[in-house]
């Protein structure tokens, strides 16, 4: 049977301590706390840079290198999915129809 150490169990109820602190910290105080507008403003995007973090090393990358080739999918899924966005601004119509350019030509061509 595995055994698991003292320092592993100490470092796993460390961090569940930490996240919950830092997770529950606004709740503490019976006071709104006022932010700054800069940081509003810079909070709205928040989300598109930690999804632009995550999408686009997939975009252009393949197994830590850039992509070298103009027979990969994704360059032609991307532009599929650009050319929509500058047409409908519509983000489901940028999945559907980056990937109905996709799967095809990775599927179907093996690229």
């Amino acid at each position: 049977m595995n055994q698991t150490d003292l320092w592993t169990v100490v470092t796993i109820v460390c961090m569940a301590l930490l996240s919950v602190i830092t997770r529950c910290f606004f709740f503490l105080s019976s006071h709104p706390w006022p932010m700054p507008a800069w940081l509003q403003r810079g909070l709205h995007y928040a989300p598109i840079a930690a999804l632009a973090a995550v999408i686009v090393p997939e975009m252009v990358m393949s197994q830590g290198h850039l992509i070298s080739t103009w027979q990969d999918a994704r360059i032609f899924a991307v532009a599929a999915g650009l050319a929509w966005f500058y047409w409908k601004r519509g983000m489901l119509g940028i999945i559907i129809v980056g990937m109905a350019v996709y799967l095809p030509l990775h599927v179907g061509l093996g690229w």
